[in-house]
């Protein structure tokens, strides 16, 4: 029997829990660090502890500052962060906010926004927060100098990231902004920076679209290439694969061909950020048992994230009903999946942090 509410509250509030300003009890990130009072799922937040997808920096430039993004998180149950840039940016100098309404005008990868999170980490990192910056500047269809680029970042950062992604591989929705996909031979010239990343033990975060709505596999055999070139490399599958060109991709299909690769290819990892995958996916009449038995099944090879922008008109409003939206799902898996996805095991593990998720109360 789960504990009575009163007890819950008392419990956590004993244990390293705070009350947001929402009224929700989260735990503090000093709670982590050993064995915490047990979770329980009927007074506590189904939103995760952990965003493996946030982009703290927008396509313009023009961003939440990073001391109220962080505040943002704080007043969430989300404790640890990777920081994302963004890995393709407007022109310097453009007027455009937003490249899907910009047609032509490039948005092309760039170390800008890695420089201005890692400043702003070395200035002002959290005390309750644990983050994690993520080297997005890769371009996979031009890999040649994205050694001397990790070089570079090492020499001006030195151990400050320990991620890369999120860095596209194919990703139609800019295909009118000069995004080239990586081609079956652009990929076999990654070589280095992947043995280079093997050798950091760093995780890499791809967006591959598997196909779109008129053809529903067309780019998946990218993806597949990259998984069979580089299978000892920590790699994870942004957005289970889907975006808004394919939103009518059939449930069993989609969970057949993440199915497939997740047996195929143990370092393979997938992210559920994005609320695509709610809006069109898990909400669906009839989809959401057929994903819920999918990730409790693979419930190790699974990272929560919103996917949030840090816009500069976005509020913490639209954070939270970010968080809100792609966790829904969180709601209806087993025990085992919901430590292991949304109270932070996984990612733990992955990073090899030493911090612990806590138990779900019986």
């Amino acid at each position: 029997m789960r504990h009575f509410v009163y007890l819950a509250l008392n419990t956590l509030l004993l244990t390293g829990c705070v009350s947001s300003q929402e009224g929700t009890i989260n735990r503090t990130l000093d709670s982590f660090r050993g064995e915490s009072a047990c979770y329980d799922r009927e007074t506590e937040p189904y939103t995760p502890v952990v965003d493996t997808h946030l982009h703290y920096r927008p396509f313009d430039g023009k961003a939440i500052p990073f001391d109220e993004m962080n505040e943002y998180l704080s007043r969430t149950s989300v404790r640890f962060v990777n920081v994302y840039g963004i890995g393709q940016m407007l022109p310097a100098q453009s007027s455009c906010s937003n490249y899907s309404k910009c047609p032509g005008v490039p948005v092309l990868p760039t170390t800008r926004s890695d420089f201005v999170n890692a400043e702003n980490m070395i200035a002002s990192a959290p005390d309750d927060l644990h983050l994690t910056l993520s080297m997005t500047f890769t371009d996979l269809s031009n890999p040649e100098s994205t050694m001397a680029l990790m070089a570079l970042y090492e020499k001006e950062y030195p151990g400050l990231f320990h991620w890369m992604g999120e860095v596209n591989l194919v990703k139609q929705a800019q295909f009118n902004n000069h995004h080239v996909p990586a081609s079956p031979q652009n990929i076999e010239q990654w070589s280095d920076f992947m043995a280079e990343l093997r050798a950091r033990n760093y995780p890499i975060t791809i967006h591959s679209d598997i196909g779109n709505d008129a053809h529903p596999t067309y780019y998946l055999h990218l993806m597949e290439k990259a998984l069979a070139r580089y299978p000892d490399n920590k790699i994870v599958w942004a957005h289970m694969g889907v975006s808004y060109e394919q939103t009518r991709l059939d449930a069993r299909e989609h969970i057949s061909i993440l199915s497939r690769l997740l047996d195929q290819y143990p370092n393979l990892m997938l992210d559920i950020s994005w609320r695509i995958l709610d809006d069109y996916y898990f909400s669906r009449p009839g989809n959401q048992p057929l994903y819920v038995d999918f990730m409790n099944q693979y419930s190790e090879r699974i990272l929560p994230g919103s996917d949030f922008v840090a816009f500069r008109n976005n509020t913490y409003e639209v954070y939270q009903e970010e968080l809100n939206v792609t966790s829904r799902i969180h709601q209806y898996l087993n025990d085992d999946a919901f430590r292991n996805i949304a109270l932070g095991a996984n990612y733990f593990k992955l990073l090899n942090l030493d911090y612990q998720a806590p138990a779900v109360c019986l």
